[in-house]
């Protein structure tokens, strides 16, 4: 039985407390009485068992959907596009009906006036622990739905600045992954000229356009091996979110493949 099942079906082995686990809870109609407190020191490192692997799913999920309705919301309104791109992360889900229901409810309560996304960011980093990559793609499907109107309002980026630090993130890897996201949406637009898409190719990757063909070698390794779909699985991700890092592996290979062929042919 799948994570999801397990929470709604109440057969569930982990304990999921705190803020996270009581927006879930409210969110599917369930109480948790299983606190922070069931979790045992390794667990909290990212080294416990299979039921450890399903709680952070289910913390993974809750978050996720939550935060993106408050970043959503920071600007003051919801924008058509926004609410677009919440929706295709649900799609690219292939959710059921009553995930997507839980998805709406926890975006929707995301961006009520009490929603406190700091307590959920602290909880998510705990129960991620080590799991740097983890949070990583969180952080840039974050991103994504901020970028969305292709207008980065300044109280997003101070509330996903704010996030990226409780989760651990130093403000130039902020800064990084922002640019990154960023190229990644303008490198999918196929209007582009070629020497647009090529200065985005590297953007993608973090690269100036004079590394060495060894540094690019080594940021594309890198990144392919970030967002791995089962590396990502197996460290927490939840299951319905592997199209979401294969989709991310094609953009850091397609990006990889332009430059490598520009260089070739220059």
């Amino acid at each position: 039985m799948s994570w999801w099942g397990k929470v709604i079906g109440g057969a569930f082995g982990f304990a999921l407390g705190g803020p996270i686990g009581a927006l879930l809870g409210a969110s599917i109609g369930h109480t948790f009485d299983k606190g922070l407190s069931g979790i045992n020191a390794d667990a909290s490192l990212g080294f416990g068992s299979a039921a450890d692997q399903e709680r952070i799913q289910a913390a993974f999920f809750t978050a996720t959907f939550s935060i993106m309705g408050r970043i959503a919301k920071a600007d003051g309104q919801v924008s058509k596009h926004e609410i677009e791109v919440a929706e295709q992360t649900m799609a690219r889900m292939q959710l059921d009906d009553e995930q997507i229901r839980t998805a709406r409810a926890l975006f929707s309560e995301g961006k009520s006036e009490q929603f406190d996304y700091q307590s959920i960011a602290q909880q998510l980093r705990k129960e991620c622990g080590r799991r740097k990559n983890l949070l990583q793609m969180f952080m840039e499907i974050q991103l994504s739905t901020a970028l969305a109107d292709q207008d980065l309002h300044q109280e997003e980026q101070r509330i996903l600045l704010d996030i990226a630090n409780i989760l651990g993130f130093q403000r130039a890897q902020f800064e990084k992954l922002l640019a990154m996201a960023a190229a990644q949406q303008r490198f999918g637009y196929s209007q582009r000229s070629p020497k647009a898409r090529l200065e985005e190719a590297y953007d993608v990757l973090g690269l100036q356009q004079n590394c060495s063909d060894t540094e690019l070698k080594r940021a594309y390794r890198k990144l392919i091996s970030q967002h791995h779909p089962d590396k990502l699985v197996s460290k927490g991700l939840p299951e319905e979110m592997m199209k979401i890092a294969t989709e991310k592996t094609r953009e850091v290979k397609d990006a990889y493949e332009l430059i490598k062929h520009h260089r070739k042919n220059s």
